[in-house]
Parts: structure tokens; sequence; C-alpha cells
């Protein structure tokens, strides 16, 4: 996560992606099976779509594909101005493993193009999918809900060139095309939980799964937003779906040139080499001084005091309560004649999830705690879910403005990845002082860490 400012170099990090790709690396199990109704396994006929064998992920690809069918034949037109939709002029499943599987596919000559991916052809008009690998992993790690995400985003491109009837995204780059079919597919999967189409169902797990899969499928660390292949890194595919979930057609539309993108390249040899990562210790002793700083001044701007934070290595647990309530890392408020302090459990699952999803899924948890204080400081509540809110959504206020002012380092490329990585797990980072999570989704704790990012402290004390 923390790099110590100094001479910078761009590096461009090149990857031959089609459309997405299933990096396993990165993948963790989401329990997101609950998506379909008994309609897909038993009642959807697949035998509209090219090659398919007749199989489970083709009926579910074919109850996705109809219900987008029927969304978007309901939906263009009233963000067209009338405009009917044109249904796609064909649906094909591959099996890479058969040499002959592509023989029909158009825009594909060989059956191991797509390997390990889905993609919409513009020029046939057409949406291919590798049902021998892709599919079932698909399932397999992240539940039914990532075959839908992944088959709405191929659709939301060829919305994409059903609404640009002015050539407005041509040349456009590829990292903006991809948000908006982010988003698109974010507006799909809100009708699916929502009960609004007649083949496929979800409830708040299946949103989680669909989320993982979008996270799994970022560009590797490093990638330069400008790269020809760019298709965002987790933070910023989570937030274009989020757009699209909590939103409409209409902004998704909206998405244009002035987007920002978090993605970014490695900027020091030293940042590419670590991979963007401190250990544990490094990280505590470079992040801790900083959050110091930032959040004390927050503080004192509104008319609060601070006292410098101390750290304490050992059980997250406050004299008061009664076990970790906090989690890994702690607040503890001041009594009994000792100060205000961290409590840092540097072993167990902090050390594990430090190490397997990278530094700042630790620096999450800190600046949430820093957080806590600063509602203690300003008089504000700290406990229940107005306290974990409050608290994570500072977290996310901190981590936009790390590496401005007086700031002695900035974020690596990842690290916001790593944030909503750890949000999607698990609850922790919005806990209140009691134990009390915010929210019971990943979705709504990525939600509310976005709106300290985009929207600052003041949203955060405001309430989100």
């Amino acid at each position: 996560m923390a790099r110590v400012r100094g001479s910078v170099r761009a590096l461009v990090v090149t990857c031959a992606v089609l459309a997405v790709l299933v990096t396993t690396a990165c993948a963790f199990p989401v329990d997101g099976r609950a998506i379909a109704g008994p309609e897909v396994s038993a009642g959807v006929d697949p035998s509209f779509i090219g090659g398919t064998n007749g199989g489970e992920e083709d009926r579910l690809a074919a109850a996705t594909l109809r219900d987008l069918e029927g969304y978007w034949g309901r939906e263009l037109p009233q963000v067209s101005g009338g405009q009917p939709f044109r249904p796609l002029a064909g649906y094909f499943s591959v099996d890479p493993r058969n040499r002959a599987g592509a023989a029909n596919v158009p825009c594909l000559q060989n059956p191991q193009e797509v390997q390990g991916t889905a993609f919409y052809c513009p020029s046939a008009d057409i949406i291919a999918w590798d049902r021998g690998e892709l599919l079932p992993q698909l399932r397999r790690d992240f539940g039914d809900s990532a075959v839908v995400v992944v088959l709405s985003h191929e659709f939301g491109h060829a919305i994409q060139g059903r609404l640009d009837r002015t050539g407005a995204l041509r040349g456009a780059p590829t990292i903006l095309l991809e948000a908006q079919a982010d988003c698109y597919a974010g507006v799909f999967l809100r009708q699916v939980r929502d009960g609004g189409l007649p083949d496929l169902r979800t409830g708040a797990t299946g949103i989680d799964g669909a989320m993982g899969a979008l996270i799994g499928f970022r560009d590797p660390v490093g990638t330069s937003p400008r790269n020809a292949q760019a298709h965002g890194n987790a933070f910023d595919r989570v937030s274009s779906f989020q757009d699209g979930f909590d939103g409409t057609p209409a902004v998704c539309g909206a998405i244009g040139r002035d987007r920002v993108f978090t993605q970014q390249s490695f900027r020091s040899q030293a940042d590419e080499s670590s991979g963007g990562n401190l250990g544990l210790s490094p990280l505590i002793e470079a992040m801790v001084p900083d959050l110091d700083r930032w959040f004390g001044g927050e503080v004192r701007q509104r008319g609060g005091q601070w006292a410098p934070l101390g750290t304490e290595r050992g059980p997250a647990q406050c004299p008061d309560a009664d076990g970790p309530v906090q989690g890994q890392v702690a607040w503890c408020g001041p009594g009994d004649g000792t100060p205000a302090a961290v409590h840092i459990d540097t072993g167990g699952t902090l050390a594990a999830d430090h190490a397997r999803i990278g530094d700042y899924a630790t620096g999450t948890l800190l600046a949430s705690r820093f957080g806590t204080a600063a509602l203690a400081a300003l008089n504000r509540p700290t406990t229940g879910a107005e306290g974990g809110r409050a608290a994570l959504c500072l977290a996310g206020a901190y981590s936009a403005a790390v590496g401005t002012g007086n700031s002695g380092f900035a974020l690596s490329p990842g690290d916001l990845d790593e944030s909503v990585t750890l949000l999607l797990r698990e609850d922790d980072a919005s806990r209140g002082t009691d134990g009390v999570a915010a929210a019971g989704t990943g979705y709504e704790r990525i939600r509310v860490f976005r709106a300290g990012v985009t929207g600052g402290t003041d949203a955060c004390l405001r309430g989100v």
C-alpha cells in the first residue's frame, strides 16, 4: 500500500483479454447460488443457442438471455426516444476442448480463442462464451449469479451499439466502454433481485456473488487505464455496477469521457517489485502517523479536540467489552487513567487476510477504527449501525485523501481493490464499538465505503 514519495516512472502493462477473464488466483468462494427459479434448470430450452449441448450451464445462459431480451425489449424504447429493440443476431456456446466447436461461430477461427472468456462481437452482433471451462468455473467460484453478470455485461455492449446512433462512443477508451457495460449489468441484476423477470430470481447473496465475480475479473494490478485492453480495477468495476444497480439505464448512458477512474499503473520500481504491498508491521508503522495527521485535522476543522492515538499489539479487546466484538482491530476509549488507543491483533485472521488479500485490507480496518475515534472526538455515536456506518464511510474518505496534502505516502495500484475484496468478505470494518455491524451484505458495505471516497468527511457525518 504505502509508498514513500520520490522519483516515479510509468509502467504500461499489457494484458490480452478478449472480454472477461477468469483469474482464479484472486477468486474466492461467495455463496451466490440462489439466483434462479426452477424454470432455469427444468423449463428453459437452450436450443436457440448455437452449439449448445443442452446442459445445465446453457439452460442458465438461455434463461439469462431470454430475460435480457425481454427487459431491453421494454426498456430500450424508453431510453432511446422510441427506437425499438432489435434482437441480437445470435448466441453461441463453445467448448474450447472440441476442435470443431468454433466451426460455425462468427468472429472465431479457433475454439481456443474463447477459452476462459465470453465476448460480444459487434461486427456480427453475437455473444459467444466458453461453456467447457468459463461457465462451470463461474458457478463453482461465485454461484449462478456470476454467469448472469457476465452475460448481461456482454449484452450491455450490444445495447451500447444500439443506443449510440451518433457515433459518440467511437474511439472511446476501452475502460469507459467496459464501465458502461458493467453499469448495464447492474441495472439488469437489480431487476433480477427485485423479481421483475420471468426466469431469474436472486437475493442479497446472489448480488454479492455477482460482485465477487467482477472483483475476480479485474485487470492485473498495475495495468494502465490507457491500456487498449483495460477493463478496470475491482473498485472501478464494482462502482460502475453499483451505479447501475442503484440507478437506471440513463445513468449508465451518461457515463462519459469525464468519468474518473482510480485504476493506475505502478509509479516506482520499488512499488512494482513489491506488488504494491508492505508487510503487516511496516504498514502499521507507516500508516498510523498519517491516520493521526489526517483524522486529527478533520476533527479540529470541525471544532473537536484530538489527541494522537497510540496502538497496542495483542488481543483487539477493550476492557469494558465482552470479547473482541470489533474484530481484529478495535478502538478503545479512555478509561481508568488509560488513554484511548487502537488495539491490533497482529495474529490470526488479520495476518492471514493481509497476506491473502493485500496490505490495504489491514489499512481499511485501521482507517475505520481511526474513524471511530474521530466520531468520539466529535461527540457522534460510535455504537450500533449508525456508528459502524459512519466509521466505514470515514475510512473511505481517508482513502480518497491519502497522498494529498502533507501525506508522506500514497495508495498503490490495487489498494482500493483490496478494500472492496475485504468488505465483500466480512463486516469487521463496519462494526460499531458494541460489535453491531452497519450492514449485512457486502454490497451495502462497499456502497458506504464508496460514499466516503466520493463525498468526503462531510458526507459521512451527514449520514449515508
